[in-house]
């Protein structure tokens, strides 16, 4: 920094040194999560976790603490089907600690490749004996090559403007999180009806996640 002339210089070089800081940290941090997700899960007691509860809770928070630049985030519940219990019809056997976790790197994601002034929708529906979430954003898609690869550790689609803001484990982890607790989640792209030219546009990208509903003959093991 002695070899610097202008303060502007300087105060930008500290600026760089700041930011790759960050980077670092939040990579030694994530990579440390990922390497003792499995051992954590298969130690810890599974318990029922309602997931109404669990997104209404991150969304509201969500919204609180949202940036002007950055997309309102809507939430809505499916009725659930007819015969459902309606006590367990949204409940799954998991550690709500590690899905709130889930939830917020999805969150996270569909944020950055979003447009200031657009939004956010978060879905819960039962979809057979899995209930689903679903996070729908207003960006540009995602490439049909990389609709697998973004769950690779370290694989990242996102500009070069963006660069060091995240470590590239985010989703890798979501995924390794959901198939602990024997679901599955995947990627999709979003689409508008057919122009002129017989192309659909793409309106955005869709995450999706499923886990198996608590049985409605589930009884707690101590009950």
């Amino acid at each position: 920094l002695s070899l610097v002339k202008s303060d502007e210089q300087r105060r930008h070089l500290i600026d760089i040194v700041k930011h790759d800081v960050k980077r670092l940290d939040r990579l030694i941090t994530d990579i440390s999560d990922a390497s003792r997700l499995d051992a954590e899960l298969a130690r810890g007691e599974q318990r029922p976790v309602d997931m109404v509860k669990l997104l209404e809770a991150i969304v509201h928070y969500a919204n609180e603490v949202r940036k002007p630049e950055q997309a309102e985030i809507t939430f809505d519940t499916a009725q659930l089907p007819s015969g459902t219990d309606p006590v367990k019809g949204y409940l799954v056997l998991g550690h709500d600690s590690r899905l709130g976790q889930v939830v917020r790197n999805l969150l996270d994601n569909a944020r950055s490749f979003t447009r200031p002034g657009s939004k956010l929708n978060v879905r819960l529906r039962r979809a057979g004996n899995d209930v689903e979430f679903r996070v729908d954003d207003q960006g540009p898609g995602i490439g049909s090559d990389n609709l697998e690869r973004i769950f690779e550790r370290f694989y990242t689609d996102r500009p070069d403007t963006s660069f060091g803001s995240n470590s590239g484990l985010g989703l890798s982890i979501s995924k390794q999180i959901i198939e602990a607790h024997k679901g599955r989640i995947w990627a999709e792209n979003r689409y508008g009806k057919a122009e002129a030219t017989g192309e659909r546009p793409v309106l955005g990208a869709r995450f999706v996640v499923r886990i198996p509903a608590v049985p409605d003959d589930w009884m707690p093991p101590h009950a």
